[in-house]
């Protein structure tokens, strides 16, 4: 026995921590469990971001082990890992912008409050148009150009992204939430798939106090604001989201068994999972699945597709 010796961790839920991977860059975030691995699970260390509670954490594992044999009679001389394989599959218990994209696995879109009197799209017809923001906004302040917040109310929704000028590849603030390989001519397109999306608490003057701060941080001078009255995703698209993720099993007796996964991509379509609450109610809960991509370790170059750690609490 050891001083960190428990019984089998009695756990009840596990929590999840999504953090974007640097897709141009191919950098995922990092989670160092030796210093972070008793973090406070309501304030997440950055760039740790919280998505909730999950139900049905699963994890498998495919990996092939393969014998080498030599001599007569043939005798295992060594054993080779030929194949490596690993999946997790969950269910959010919340809804919000990035449990929706990340449940879908490809492009989320924003719908955009339309303007008046336009053409019907299954994405959202021609935006009312984005707002300039001041240079003193900060991730949960947006000052608006102007002397007024026309268009916006305590509750709405806000997207806050750059203008689309043509450009190809990656699009979207902080994270990616589109791969272009044709030019549109829609302006408004980075703000109808950024990930920088949150809900206004208050409403002063031409401020728009936000209830969380933006996920990619202070608006660049280069920022629009734009009103969103929802959410949509198209099962099919070409796009696949990938994150860095880390699952947090806390035990009864301090104790905490961590997964860091550097690199997950969605590895099925947009579905969700329905169970019979009281009163014959069905509630409806965002199925994700998910295949491990490879990252190294810079500790000795050797690459995997997952860590995991046991750790006390503090």
């Amino acid at each position: 026995m050891t001083t960190m010796d428990v019984m089998s961790p009695r756990v009840e839920r596990v929590r999840a921590f999504f953090a974007p991977v640097d897709r141009v860059a191919k950098t995922p975030a990092v989670f160092d469990p030796a210093q972070r691995g008793s973090f406070d699970l309501d304030a997440p260390p950055s760039p740790w971001i919280d998505l909730g509670w999950v139900r049905g954490f699963a994890r498998s594992c495919s990996t092939k082990v393969d014998a080498i044999k030599t001599g007569a009679p043939l005798t295992t001389a060594m054993q080779v890992r030929s194949e490596v394989e690993a999946t997790v599959r969950f269910s959010f218990e919340s809804w919000g912008k990035l449990q929706l994209a990340l449940s879908a696995g490809t492009q989320q879109m924003n719908l955009l409050r339309a303007a008046s009197a336009v053409a019907m799209q299954r994405t959202g017809g021609a935006a009312v148009a984005a707002t300039a923001l001041d240079a003193t906004s900060t991730a949960t302040s947006l000052v608006l150009a102007g002397t007024s917040a026309d268009g916006f109310s305590a509750g709405d929704l806000v997207a806050v992204d750059v203008d689309y000028a043509g450009a190809t590849g990656y699009v979207g603030a902080g994270m990616n939430g589109a791969y272009l390989t044709t030019a549109l001519t829609d302006v408004d397109y980075v703000r109808r798939v950024t990930l920088n999306v949150a809900r206004v608490a208050s409403v002063v003057g031409n401020v728009l106090t936000l209830e969380t701060a933006l996920p990619a941080g202070a608006p660049t001078a280069e920022m629009k604001a734009s009103a969103v009255v929802g959410f949509c995703d198209r099962e099919g698209s070409s796009f696949f989201q990938q994150w860095s993720a880390v699952f947090v099993a806390e035990g009864q007796q301090g104790e905490r068994v961590v997964w860091h996964y550097p690199r997950l991509e969605a590895m099925s379509g947009v579905a969700e999972e329905a169970s019979e609450d009281a009163g014959g109610f069905h509630a409806l809960r965002l199925a994700a699945a998910f295949r491990a991509l490879p990252a190294k370790d810079e500790l000795d170059n050797e690459t995997a597709v997952c860590w995991r750690s046991y750790v006390r609490s503090a």
